[in-house]
Protein backbone atom coordinates (compact mmCIF):
# COMPACT_ATOMS: atom_id res chain seq x y z
CA UNK A 1 0.00 0.00 0.00
CA UNK A 2 1.25 3.53 -1.28
CA UNK A 3 0.93 6.14 1.70
CA UNK A 4 1.34 9.88 1.53
CA UNK A 5 0.37 12.39 4.01
CA UNK A 6 0.53 16.04 4.60
CA UNK A 7 -0.96 18.60 7.26
CA UNK A 8 -2.48 21.91 6.45
CA UNK A 9 -0.61 24.96 7.51
CA UNK A 10 -3.12 25.64 10.21
CA UNK A 11 -3.30 22.16 11.69
CA UNK A 12 -1.38 23.29 15.04
CA UNK A 13 -3.14 26.45 15.57
CA UNK A 14 -6.14 24.70 15.86
CA UNK A 15 -8.46 21.65 17.47
CA UNK A 16 -6.39 20.43 20.28
CA UNK A 17 -6.50 16.46 21.69
CA UNK A 18 -10.13 15.55 22.70
CA UNK A 19 -9.50 15.90 26.64
CA UNK A 20 -9.09 12.08 28.49
CA UNK A 21 -6.08 10.67 29.85
CA UNK A 22 -4.82 7.32 31.09
CA UNK A 23 -6.92 7.19 34.46
CA UNK A 24 -9.56 9.88 34.29
CA UNK A 25 -11.03 8.24 31.03
CA UNK A 26 -12.81 10.36 28.41
CA UNK A 27 -14.44 13.50 29.20
CA UNK A 28 -16.59 14.41 26.23
CA UNK A 29 -16.23 12.13 23.09
CA UNK A 30 -15.97 14.67 19.83
CA UNK A 31 -19.08 14.68 17.54
CA UNK A 32 -17.70 13.70 14.05
CA UNK A 33 -19.13 13.37 10.57
CA UNK A 34 -18.24 10.96 8.14
CA UNK A 35 -20.51 11.23 5.26
CA UNK A 36 -19.93 8.32 2.12
CA UNK A 37 -16.85 8.83 0.18
CA UNK A 38 -18.03 10.19 -3.36
CA UNK A 39 -16.52 8.79 -6.57
CA UNK A 40 -15.64 10.93 -9.73
CA UNK A 41 -16.84 8.06 -11.76
CA UNK A 42 -18.71 4.91 -10.34
CA UNK A 43 -16.47 2.55 -12.01
CA UNK A 44 -16.85 -1.65 -11.97
CA UNK A 45 -13.85 -3.29 -9.86
CA UNK A 46 -13.34 -7.12 -8.53
CA UNK A 47 -14.24 -5.27 -5.11
CA UNK A 48 -17.26 -3.74 -6.31
CA UNK A 49 -18.12 -0.05 -7.82
CA UNK A 50 -16.34 2.47 -6.55
CA UNK A 51 -20.01 4.27 -5.21
CA UNK A 52 -20.12 1.53 -3.46
CA UNK A 53 -16.64 1.43 -1.59
CA UNK A 54 -17.14 4.87 -0.63
CA UNK A 55 -19.60 4.24 1.07
CA UNK A 56 -18.29 1.09 2.58
CA UNK A 57 -15.10 3.07 3.38
CA UNK A 58 -16.80 5.54 5.59
CA UNK A 59 -19.03 2.70 7.57
CA UNK A 60 -15.41 1.40 8.36
CA UNK A 61 -13.91 4.37 9.78
CA UNK A 62 -17.18 5.39 11.95
CA UNK A 63 -17.06 2.29 13.18
CA UNK A 64 -13.32 2.35 14.25
CA UNK A 65 -13.42 5.78 15.92
CA UNK A 66 -17.16 4.66 17.80
CA UNK A 67 -14.85 1.97 18.93
CA UNK A 68 -12.59 3.92 20.66
CA UNK A 69 -14.22 5.66 23.05
CA UNK A 70 -13.34 8.92 21.98
CA UNK A 71 -15.48 9.72 19.40
CA UNK A 72 -19.83 9.99 18.77
CA UNK A 73 -20.25 9.87 14.94
CA UNK A 74 -23.49 11.68 13.65
CA UNK A 75 -26.40 9.71 12.92
CA UNK A 76 -26.18 8.58 9.10
CA UNK A 77 -29.82 9.90 8.85
CA UNK A 78 -28.34 13.43 9.48
CA UNK A 79 -25.26 12.88 7.23
CA UNK A 80 -25.67 14.87 3.56
CA UNK A 81 -24.53 13.89 0.22
CA UNK A 82 -21.23 15.35 -0.40
CA UNK A 83 -19.90 16.06 -4.07
CA UNK A 84 -16.08 15.46 -5.85
CA UNK A 85 -15.88 19.54 -4.93
CA UNK A 86 -16.90 19.37 -1.95
CA UNK A 87 -14.27 16.89 -0.36
CA UNK A 88 -11.79 19.68 -0.46
CA UNK A 89 -14.10 22.72 0.18
CA UNK A 90 -16.57 21.73 3.40
CA UNK A 91 -20.17 23.17 3.78
CA UNK A 92 -19.06 23.87 7.08
CA UNK A 93 -22.63 25.75 8.18
CA UNK A 94 -24.53 22.74 7.12
CA UNK A 95 -22.35 20.63 9.03
CA UNK A 96 -22.23 22.66 12.21
CA UNK A 97 -26.37 22.58 11.84
CA UNK A 98 -26.26 18.12 12.05
CA UNK A 99 -23.49 19.24 15.52
CA UNK A 100 -20.71 17.71 14.01
CA UNK A 101 -17.59 19.16 15.71
CA UNK A 102 -15.14 17.61 13.16
CA UNK A 103 -15.79 16.18 9.78
CA UNK A 104 -13.98 13.42 8.03
CA UNK A 105 -14.63 14.06 4.10
CA UNK A 106 -13.21 11.85 1.32
CA UNK A 107 -13.24 9.90 -2.31
CA UNK A 108 -12.62 6.49 -4.04
CA UNK A 109 -10.94 6.37 -7.56
CA UNK A 110 -10.35 3.66 -9.74
CA UNK A 111 -6.85 4.68 -11.14
CA UNK A 112 -6.53 2.23 -13.78
CA UNK A 113 -3.43 0.41 -12.67
CA UNK A 114 -5.56 -2.27 -10.41
CA UNK A 115 -5.54 -0.40 -8.17
CA UNK A 116 -7.40 2.18 -5.97
CA UNK A 117 -6.87 5.62 -5.06
CA UNK A 118 -8.45 6.39 -1.65
CA UNK A 119 -7.88 10.16 0.22
CA UNK A 120 -8.75 11.34 3.55
CA UNK A 121 -8.98 14.82 4.84
CA UNK A 122 -9.84 15.96 8.99
CA UNK A 123 -11.66 19.16 9.08
CA UNK A 124 -12.44 21.25 12.11
CA UNK A 125 -16.11 22.31 11.86
CA UNK A 126 -16.47 25.10 14.28
CA UNK A 127 -12.69 26.48 13.46
CA UNK A 128 -13.77 25.67 9.69
CA UNK A 129 -10.62 24.42 9.08
CA UNK A 130 -8.38 22.07 7.58
CA UNK A 131 -6.20 19.69 10.26
CA UNK A 132 -4.96 16.94 8.07
CA UNK A 133 -5.15 14.79 5.10
CA UNK A 134 -3.67 11.42 3.40
CA UNK A 135 -3.52 9.40 -0.02
CA UNK A 136 -3.58 5.77 -0.06
CA UNK A 137 -3.02 3.62 -3.10
CA UNK A 138 -3.80 0.29 -2.86
CA UNK A 139 -4.94 -2.96 -4.46
CA UNK A 140 -8.36 -3.77 -4.51
CA UNK A 141 -8.72 -6.30 -1.89
CA UNK A 142 -6.87 -3.98 0.50
CA UNK A 143 -9.62 -0.63 0.51
CA UNK A 144 -10.57 -1.73 4.05
CA UNK A 145 -6.75 -1.39 5.21
CA UNK A 146 -7.17 2.12 3.62
CA UNK A 147 -10.41 3.16 5.74
CA UNK A 148 -8.63 1.63 8.86
CA UNK A 149 -5.36 3.89 8.19
CA UNK A 150 -7.77 7.18 7.58
CA UNK A 151 -9.17 6.24 11.22
CA UNK A 152 -6.05 5.74 12.10
CA UNK A 153 -4.67 9.45 11.35
CA UNK A 154 -8.55 10.85 12.57
CA UNK A 155 -7.75 9.34 15.92
CA UNK A 156 -4.27 10.08 16.36
CA UNK A 157 -4.54 13.60 14.81
CA UNK A 158 -7.54 14.20 17.31
CA UNK A 159 -6.16 12.60 21.02
CA UNK A 160 -2.85 12.69 20.41
CA UNK A 161 -2.54 8.72 20.88
CA UNK A 162 -0.81 6.27 18.55
CA UNK A 163 -2.43 4.28 15.55
CA UNK A 164 -3.59 1.03 16.13
CA UNK A 165 -7.22 0.28 13.84
CA UNK A 166 -4.64 -1.22 10.96
CA UNK A 167 -3.81 -4.14 12.87
CA UNK A 168 -4.21 -7.82 12.99
CA UNK A 169 -5.20 -10.15 16.08
CA UNK A 170 -4.03 -14.01 16.31
CA UNK A 171 -5.58 -16.39 18.56
CA UNK A 172 -7.35 -19.71 19.16
CA UNK A 173 -10.35 -20.46 17.81
CA UNK A 174 -12.69 -22.64 19.59
CA UNK A 175 -15.97 -24.92 18.87
CA UNK A 176 -17.49 -28.06 19.85
CA UNK A 177 -18.05 -29.21 23.45
CA UNK A 178 -15.86 -28.72 26.88
CA UNK A 179 -15.08 -31.88 26.77
CA UNK A 180 -14.04 -32.43 23.55
CA UNK A 181 -13.38 -28.82 22.09
CA UNK A 182 -11.59 -28.35 18.55
CA UNK A 183 -8.78 -25.56 18.55
CA UNK A 184 -6.79 -23.87 15.84
CA UNK A 185 -4.89 -20.92 15.62
CA UNK A 186 -7.17 -18.29 13.52
CA UNK A 187 -5.90 -14.36 12.59
CA UNK A 188 -8.17 -11.55 11.40
CA UNK A 189 -8.20 -7.96 11.30
CA UNK A 190 -8.37 -5.91 14.84
CA UNK A 191 -12.89 -5.52 13.52
CA UNK A 192 -13.11 -8.73 12.65
CA UNK A 193 -12.61 -8.79 8.96
CA UNK A 194 -10.43 -10.87 6.91
CA UNK A 195 -11.13 -14.37 9.11
CA UNK A 196 -8.82 -17.23 8.51
CA UNK A 197 -7.86 -20.74 10.00
CA UNK A 198 -3.99 -21.26 9.96
CA UNK A 199 -3.97 -24.82 11.48
CA UNK A 200 -6.41 -27.06 10.80
CA UNK A 201 -8.01 -28.41 14.42
CA UNK A 202 -6.16 -31.68 14.37
CA UNK A 203 -4.27 -31.04 17.99
CA UNK A 204 -4.65 -28.91 20.93
CA UNK A 205 -2.83 -25.46 20.34
CA UNK A 206 -2.19 -22.52 22.76
CA UNK A 207 -0.83 -19.21 23.21
CA UNK A 208 -0.25 -18.16 19.82
CA UNK A 209 2.28 -14.70 20.08
CA UNK A 210 2.63 -12.08 17.04
CA UNK A 211 6.24 -11.31 16.41
CA UNK A 212 6.88 -8.03 16.36
CA UNK A 213 7.82 -7.37 12.54
CA UNK A 214 4.22 -9.04 11.66
CA UNK A 215 5.95 -11.82 9.60
CA UNK A 216 5.33 -14.55 12.00
CA UNK A 217 4.02 -16.31 15.05
CA UNK A 218 4.76 -18.80 17.54
CA UNK A 219 2.63 -21.37 19.64
CA UNK A 220 2.03 -24.26 21.18
CA UNK A 221 0.79 -27.61 19.90
CA UNK A 222 0.09 -30.80 21.16
CA UNK A 223 0.49 -32.52 18.01
CA UNK A 224 1.10 -36.59 18.40
CA UNK A 225 0.76 -35.87 21.92
CA UNK A 226 4.25 -33.99 22.57
CA UNK A 227 3.71 -30.15 23.81
CA UNK A 228 6.24 -28.45 21.75
CA UNK A 229 6.42 -25.00 20.88
CA UNK A 230 6.35 -24.22 17.21
CA UNK A 231 7.13 -21.39 14.98
CA UNK A 232 4.81 -20.20 11.78
CA UNK A 233 5.75 -18.21 8.99
CA UNK A 234 2.58 -16.44 7.59
CA UNK A 235 3.52 -15.49 4.44
CA UNK A 236 4.27 -18.93 3.30
CA UNK A 237 2.82 -21.23 5.81
CA UNK A 238 5.67 -23.39 7.02
CA UNK A 239 5.54 -24.57 10.27
CA UNK A 240 8.58 -26.00 12.27
CA UNK A 241 9.26 -26.57 16.22
CA UNK A 242 11.14 -24.26 17.56
CA UNK A 243 13.40 -25.89 19.84
CA UNK A 244 14.28 -29.92 19.22
CA UNK A 245 14.31 -31.23 22.89
CA UNK A 246 12.87 -34.01 24.71
CA UNK A 247 10.87 -31.83 27.15
CA UNK A 248 7.57 -30.24 27.27
CA UNK A 249 8.22 -26.29 25.86
CA UNK A 250 5.58 -24.09 26.19
CA UNK A 251 4.64 -19.80 26.63
CA UNK A 252 6.83 -18.12 23.99
CA UNK A 253 6.65 -14.34 23.33
CA UNK A 254 9.18 -12.68 21.53
CA UNK A 255 12.07 -10.03 21.53
CA UNK A 256 11.06 -6.72 20.58
CA UNK A 257 14.01 -7.47 17.26
CA UNK A 258 11.88 -10.37 16.58
CA UNK A 259 15.55 -12.48 16.70
CA UNK A 260 14.93 -14.39 20.05
CA UNK A 261 11.87 -15.96 21.39
CA UNK A 262 11.95 -16.74 25.47
CA UNK A 263 9.87 -19.93 26.54
CA UNK A 264 9.38 -22.21 29.53
CA UNK A 265 11.04 -25.74 29.59
CA UNK A 266 9.86 -27.92 31.78
CA UNK A 267 13.18 -30.56 33.07
CA UNK A 268 12.49 -32.88 35.66
CA UNK A 269 10.06 -31.32 37.18
CA UNK A 270 11.34 -28.06 37.40
CA UNK A 271 10.08 -25.14 34.79
CA UNK A 272 12.43 -22.56 33.75
CA UNK A 273 12.64 -19.79 31.22
CA UNK A 274 14.66 -19.55 28.54
CA UNK A 275 15.82 -18.42 24.99
CA UNK A 276 16.71 -19.21 22.07
CA UNK A 277 17.16 -17.73 18.76
CA UNK A 278 14.01 -17.87 16.10
CA UNK A 279 16.38 -19.44 13.53
CA UNK A 280 16.95 -22.38 15.90
CA UNK A 281 20.12 -23.27 17.83
CA UNK A 282 20.71 -24.23 21.74
CA UNK A 283 18.49 -22.99 24.26
CA UNK A 284 19.95 -20.11 26.90
CA UNK A 285 18.55 -21.03 30.52
CA UNK A 286 17.30 -17.48 32.33
CA UNK A 287 15.87 -18.45 35.85
CA UNK A 288 16.95 -21.22 37.87
CA UNK A 289 14.82 -21.41 40.98
CA UNK A 290 12.61 -24.71 42.12
CA UNK A 291 8.80 -23.98 40.42
CA UNK A 292 7.60 -22.98 37.66
CA UNK A 293 8.87 -20.04 35.65
CA UNK A 294 6.84 -19.14 32.65
CA UNK A 295 5.08 -16.34 30.95
CA UNK A 296 7.69 -14.43 30.09
CA UNK A 297 7.40 -10.94 28.49
CA UNK A 298 10.13 -8.18 27.26
CA UNK A 299 9.89 -4.83 27.95
CA UNK A 300 10.17 -2.70 24.98
CA UNK A 301 13.62 -1.59 24.62
CA UNK A 302 14.50 -5.22 25.42
CA UNK A 303 16.37 -4.58 28.65
CA UNK A 304 13.89 -6.39 30.86
CA UNK A 305 11.87 -9.47 31.01
CA UNK A 306 8.29 -9.45 33.33
CA UNK A 307 7.89 -13.14 34.14
CA UNK A 308 5.22 -14.96 36.19
CA UNK A 309 6.70 -17.43 39.29
CA UNK A 310 5.47 -19.69 41.86
CA UNK A 311 8.71 -19.44 43.93
CA UNK A 312 7.24 -17.51 46.76
CA UNK A 313 4.05 -20.08 47.42
CA UNK A 314 2.07 -18.37 45.04
CA UNK A 315 1.86 -16.97 41.34
CA UNK A 316 3.47 -13.80 41.08
CA UNK A 317 4.85 -11.23 39.17
CA UNK A 318 8.38 -11.05 38.76
CA UNK A 319 11.25 -8.41 36.44
CA UNK A 320 14.73 -9.55 35.41
CA UNK A 321 17.15 -8.31 33.20
CA UNK A 322 17.29 -9.61 29.93
CA UNK A 323 20.37 -11.98 31.02
CA UNK A 324 18.48 -12.96 33.90
CA UNK A 325 20.30 -11.11 36.11
CA UNK A 326 18.35 -8.97 38.80
CA UNK A 327 14.81 -11.27 39.59
CA UNK A 328 12.82 -9.43 41.66
CA UNK A 329 9.52 -9.70 42.85
CA UNK A 330 6.93 -6.78 42.03
CA UNK A 331 3.45 -8.29 42.88
CA UNK A 332 1.90 -8.03 46.57
CA UNK A 333 -1.37 -7.52 46.40
CA UNK A 334 -4.12 -10.58 47.64
CA UNK A 335 -4.39 -13.56 45.24
CA UNK A 336 -2.47 -14.75 43.15
CA UNK A 337 -0.68 -13.09 39.37
CA UNK A 338 -0.20 -14.15 36.05
CA UNK A 339 -0.03 -13.87 32.03
CA UNK A 340 2.13 -10.72 31.96
CA UNK A 341 2.83 -8.66 28.98
CA UNK A 342 4.38 -5.46 29.11
CA UNK A 343 3.05 -2.78 27.24
CA UNK A 344 4.66 -1.06 24.07
CA UNK A 345 5.13 2.33 25.54
CA UNK A 346 6.97 0.72 28.28
CA UNK A 347 4.92 1.99 31.41
CA UNK A 348 2.43 0.12 32.26
CA UNK A 349 3.00 -4.01 32.71
CA UNK A 350 -0.97 -6.17 31.95
CA UNK A 351 -1.83 -9.43 34.08
CA UNK A 352 -3.95 -11.26 34.99
CA UNK A 353 -5.15 -11.42 38.77
CA UNK A 354 -6.49 -14.87 40.40
CA UNK A 355 -8.43 -14.24 43.48
CA UNK A 356 -12.41 -14.58 44.05
CA UNK A 357 -12.14 -14.56 40.04
CA UNK A 358 -9.98 -14.12 37.01
CA UNK A 359 -9.65 -9.94 36.25
CA UNK A 360 -7.53 -7.82 34.02
CA UNK A 361 -5.16 -5.51 35.75
CA UNK A 362 -2.26 -3.41 35.19
CA UNK A 363 0.64 -1.96 36.95
CA UNK A 364 3.85 -0.01 36.66
CA UNK A 365 7.00 -2.34 36.38
CA UNK A 366 8.24 -1.60 39.67
CA UNK A 367 4.61 -3.15 40.98
CA UNK A 368 2.73 0.12 41.89
CA UNK A 369 -0.19 1.62 40.72
CA UNK A 370 -2.05 -1.63 40.62
CA UNK A 371 -5.71 -1.53 39.34
CA UNK A 372 -8.19 -3.71 38.11
CA UNK A 373 -10.15 -2.83 34.68
CA UNK A 374 -12.25 -5.71 34.70
CA UNK A 375 -15.06 -6.72 36.97
CA UNK A 376 -16.08 -10.28 35.35
CA UNK A 377 -15.84 -14.18 36.29
CA UNK A 378 -12.87 -14.79 34.49
CA UNK A 379 -10.54 -12.20 32.12
CA UNK A 380 -7.75 -13.82 31.34
CA UNK A 381 -4.45 -13.35 28.63
CA UNK A 382 -4.26 -9.51 28.09
CA UNK A 383 -2.43 -8.20 25.07
CA UNK A 384 -1.32 -5.01 24.19
CA UNK A 385 -2.93 -2.77 21.19
CA UNK A 386 0.35 -1.32 18.84
CA UNK A 387 -0.39 2.18 20.82
CA UNK A 388 -0.03 1.18 24.33
CA UNK A 389 -3.97 2.26 25.08
CA UNK A 390 -6.27 -0.81 24.38
CA UNK A 391 -5.66 -4.28 25.67
CA UNK A 392 -7.62 -7.37 24.08
CA UNK A 393 -8.52 -10.28 26.37
CA UNK A 394 -10.80 -13.30 26.64
CA UNK A 395 -13.65 -13.64 28.66
CA UNK A 396 -15.28 -17.18 29.56
CA UNK A 397 -18.69 -17.27 30.44
CA UNK A 398 -19.75 -20.15 33.76
CA UNK A 399 -20.77 -23.35 32.91
CA UNK A 400 -19.46 -25.08 29.51
CA UNK A 401 -20.32 -21.65 26.96
CA UNK A 402 -17.78 -20.88 24.66
CA UNK A 403 -14.80 -17.91 25.71
CA UNK A 404 -14.96 -14.35 23.47
CA UNK A 405 -12.58 -11.72 22.60
CA UNK A 406 -12.96 -8.68 24.16
CA UNK A 407 -11.10 -5.23 24.55
CA UNK A 408 -10.83 -2.64 27.32
CA UNK A 409 -8.75 0.69 27.44
CA UNK A 410 -6.38 1.31 29.98
CA UNK A 411 -9.18 3.78 32.03
CA UNK A 412 -11.20 0.52 32.47
CA UNK A 413 -14.52 2.38 30.74
CA UNK A 414 -14.35 1.78 27.41
CA UNK A 415 -15.03 -2.43 27.43
CA UNK A 416 -16.35 -4.22 24.20
CA UNK A 417 -17.00 -7.55 22.50
CA UNK A 418 -14.53 -8.32 19.32
CA UNK A 419 -16.35 -10.31 16.46
CA UNK A 420 -15.09 -13.88 15.89
CA UNK A 421 -16.94 -16.48 14.23
CA UNK A 422 -16.23 -19.31 16.29
CA UNK A 423 -15.44 -18.77 20.49
CA UNK A 424 -12.16 -17.20 20.98
CA UNK A 425 -9.18 -17.07 23.71
CA UNK A 426 -5.69 -16.55 23.81
CA UNK A 427 -5.55 -13.34 21.71
CA UNK A 428 -2.01 -12.01 20.69
CA UNK A 429 -2.08 -8.30 18.96
CA UNK A 430 0.27 -7.66 15.94
CA UNK A 431 2.16 -4.48 15.15
CA UNK A 432 0.62 -1.73 12.91
CA UNK A 433 0.62 -3.17 8.82
CA UNK A 434 3.28 -1.97 6.89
Amino acid sequence: MVFSAGSAASAQENSGPIEGDVVGGISNPSSIAIPDFPTPADVGTPAGNTAEIGRQVAQVIEADLRNSGFFNPVARNLLRRVTMPQVTSPDYPAWSQVGAQHLVQGYVQNGGNGRLTIGCYLYDVFAQSSLDRAGYEVDYADWRRAAHRCADMVYARLTGEGAYFDSRVVYVAESGPKNNRTRRIAVMDTDGANHRFLTNGQSIVLTPRYAPDGQSIVYMSYLNDEPRVYFYDLASGRQRTLVDSQYMTFAPRYSPDSRYVVFSMAVNGNTDIYRVPVSGGRPERLTNTPGIDTGGSYSPDGSRIVFESDRSGSQQLYVMNADGSNQRRISFGGGSFATPEWSPRGNLIAYTQVGGGFRIGVMRPDGSGSRLLTNSWQDEAPSWAPNGRVIHFFRTPRGDGLPSLYSVDVTGRMERRLPTPVGASDPSWSPLND
